[in-house]
């Protein structure tokens, strides 16, 4: 009731994929990944348990990706859907629509894709679309 473990990050990664790696096909997880390599195909956490995908600066996912808590460092071709938590750091280039649940945007990140704010994290209900948001041009 108090605590739900949809919402509270997974602190802990279960699962590499290093630098030098490369993987075509989906991916299905549950706990924590992280991507140091690159991957083509969609990313997706178990429904209903918390999960959390880190992506490094030297990362690469050309697909969609459907994760609790998502950290992003590095490049991304296709949607985003974090229904809980996204953190755009400062290499990060997103280009994709953004569905997330609260969002942190690092000075530096780039998104060229709509933003759309799940309300109340919950995927099902109504979205309120924020107009694009690119860290980099607001910094100019």
């Amino acid at each position: 009731m108090f605590g739900n473990k949809k919402n509270k990050p997974h602190n802990h990664i279960d699962t590499l994929i290093g630098a030098n790696t490369k993987v075509i096909g989906d991916i299905h997880f549950r706990g924590g990944l992280r991507v140091d390599g690159h991957i083509t195909g969609d990313i997706t956490a178990t429904d209903n348990e918390s999960s959390t995908l880190v992506l490094s600066s030297d990362g690469r996912i050309d697909g969609a990706i459907k994760v609790t808590h998502i950290i992003i460092n590095g490049k991304v071709f296709g949607p985003v859907h974090a229904q809980g938590y996204l953190e755009l750091q400062e290499k990060s280039q997103v280009f994709g629509d953004i569905h997330y649940g609260t969002i942190e945007i690092h000075l530096g990140a780039l998104v060229e894709g709509k933003m759309v704010h799940l309300e109340n994290n919950d995927a099902q209900l109504s979205e309120k679309v924020i107009p694009l948001i690119s860290a980099e041009s607001e910094s100019k």
